[in-house]
């Protein structure tokens, strides 16, 4: 489970700094790495997604775990 936790960690840091590059540059680098929607695009679009959703469900977890009422 700590290795989903990392690795889902450091793909929303991906699409962050990503999304901060096409608001501030108006430049994608995941799509200038590996194309404008490829399937490799489009899956590495599709695991930050998930990664997001890991670790919202992860970090509310950890607050619900530790602020029981």
């Amino acid at each position: 489970m700590k290795a989903l936790k990392i690795i889902s960690y450091i793909l929303v840091l991906i699409g962050a700094l990503n999304w901060g590059l096409v608001g501030f540059f108006n430049f994608d680098l995941v799509a200038f790495l590996f194309g404008e929607m490829t399937l490799l695009t489009r899956i590495v679009y599709g695991l930050v997604g998930i990664s997001a959703i890991v670790s919202a469900i992860t970090v509310y977890a950890c607050y619900r775990d530790h602020h029981e009422y």
